[in-house]
């Protein structure tokens, strides 16, 4: 508060202001600050008063009207705030405690002033418990981890007990909580426990706050953790940004730490006697729980977590996506020299000119894509045939095209035509590649013989190799040139000895 001035000063600052000076001129001519100048304007205009003063007001009556006195009143017989109103509204976007008091102030002329205000608030929030004394904004923040404890499902056939693993979710501003099981914390697990908890929720918060699990964070780091390539796709298709938590920073994940010990205490301890022989069983049981868990009373504040997430967050979060995210799986690799990549055992083609390349690809249950430096160069309806090829046309160089209207079975088919060892020659030529295509022009070259000799002599060629155990074009392509076809398999036989000879014993001899 400024320094009070005589009366005399004070009638001298009104009279120079009616004058026309500014509040630093005045302050020169009176000696004292401009900006308790500026005071004693704002309260004389306050107060009504102006120059020259009214006739007979005396200094202690001009004190009075500028300095009103106001009871003074002990702390406990002041009007109290309501804190929980205080620290709700404290996780709101823009409000800070200097509004909340100057609100609190103008309804209540004799409550606390501003520093009492905020030490009494500071005190208050420091007997709550850890995640409650963080005042996240509504719509914010959903705090994701599993629990450290997992929970046994029997198989009814085997008697083999499977364990669980406990995914949960929370809302920062609310507490509202989600839990379900799964059998792992892999990718696929974690992405669809993340849609599902979404889901209960009935929107999206703006982050997603995860520990530094594998599933979610490839490489954890204080200033640029690596986010998996599908979470941060799922992230995209919801709308919201994934923000790990940071290593050795126990408030930044302190609302799903406490979430994992509430669900522990009230939902898998509650269930520590039961036996359970399927996942849905299980979730049912956890769900029926969970109901119970968000309707408990907060032992510190009002209400219960459904009750404020009601109230205030549910209103604050963005809407679902018109379509459920599909779930998609990227990966790293090198294209193979046929220019094929192996994605789920099946191989699928990409442009030729990319052989060799390292590129990466996304697999949903529909569909199978390539991309190279975030460019998509081949996509593929996804085929569940392991060892099997998809190959695109357009992807072969020209004298692969020339060939591409041949398969496997077409070679089997004129093979046949031939005979049963021409068959079983081109059946293992083919599979002797790792590719089929690989094959086709071996096959080809083989084939086309029987445009040279007759098929007697391709047939008996192809089984001179077989014997031979030589499954190859250059192979047949001898044995004819040489006229070796008509050879016959070499046997070892083993000649008789007389009975009589001197070096054998006889039956006798064992006797």
């Amino acid at each position: 508060m400024s320094k009070r001035l005589p009366m005399r000063k004070i009638s001298e600052v009104l009279r120079l202001t009616k004058e026309g000076f500014s509040n630093r001129e005045i302050a020169q001519s009176v000696g004292v600050s401009p900006s308790t100048v500026g005071e004693y304007i704002r309260r004389s205009v306050s107060a009504g008063i102006s120059y020259p003063l009214p006739e007979g007001m005396s200094e202690i009556e001009l004190q009075n009207r500028l300095y009103p006195i106001t009871p003074v009143l002990p702390r406990q017989e002041r009007p109290q705030p309501d804190w929980e109103y205080v620290h709700r509204e404290m996780a709101k976007k823009h409000v800070t405690l200097e509004l909340l008091w100057q609100e609190f102030k103008a309804q209540n002329p004799t409550g606390f002033q501003y520093s009492a205000f905020c030490e009494i608030y500071r005190k208050w929030v420091g007997k709550l418990n850890v995640s409650m004394r963080q005042a996240h904004t509504p719509g914010e923040r959903t705090f994701v981890d599993y629990a450290g404890t997992t929970i046994g499902v029997i198989n009814p056939e085997t008697g083999e007990i499977r364990e669980a693993q406990i995914f949960i979710a929370v809302l920062g501003a609310s507490n509202f909580t989600y839990c379900e099981a799964t059998w792992s914390q892999a990718i696929v697990d974690w992405l669809n426990s993340h849609v599902r908890a979404m889901e209960f929720f009935g929107g999206v918060t703006a982050l997603v706050v995860p520990d530094n699990l594998k599933s979610g964070v490839t490489k954890a780091s204080f200033y640029e953790p690596d986010i998996n390539t599908s979470y941060l796709e799922w992230a995209r298709h919801y709308s919201t940004v994934i923000l790990p938590a940071r290593a050795r920073k126990p408030k930044d994940k302190s609302k799903v730490e406490v979430g994992v010990l509430i669900v522990s205490r009230w939902i898998i301890a509650a269930l520590r006697n039961r036996q359970f022989f399927s996942l849905p069983e299980l979730n049912k049981a956890l769900k029926e729980l969970l109901v119970g868990l968000n309707n408990r009373p907060f032992k510190k504040l009002k209400g219960c977590r459904r009750e404020a997430y009601e109230s205030v967050e549910r209103v604050a979060l963005k809407p679902l996506p018109l379509e459920r995210y599909e779930m998609a799986l990227w990966g790293k690799c090198r294209v193979n020299i046929d220019y094929h990549v192996d994605v789920d055992g099946h191989y699928y083609s990409v442009p030729y000119k990319n052989a060799k390349s390292s590129v990466e690809t996304r697999m949903t249950d529909r569909t199978v894509e390539v991309y190279l430096d975030n460019q998509r160069i081949a996509s593929h309806i996804r085929s569940y045939n392991k060892g099997r090829h998809t190959t695109v046309r357009e992807h072969m160089p020209a004298a692969h095209q020339e060939m591409s209207d041949w398969t496997p079975l077409r070679f089997l088919s004129w093979a046949q035509k031939i005979g049963p060892q021409t068959h079983l020659f081109i059946d293992k030529l083919i599979h002797s590649k790792a590719h089929p295509q690989q094959a086709y022009r071996a096959c080809l070259g083989v084939l086309r013989f029987e445009k040279s000799v007759p098929q007697e002599r391709l047939e008996a060629a192809c089984t001179r190799a077989l014997e031979l155990n030589s499954i190859s074009y250059r192979t047949v392509n001898s044995i004819l040139k040489n006229g070796l076809e008509g050879a016959a398999k070499s046997t070892p036989t083993q000649g008789s000895l007389p009975l009589d000879h001197v070096n054998v014993r006889g039956p006798q001899y064992f006797h």
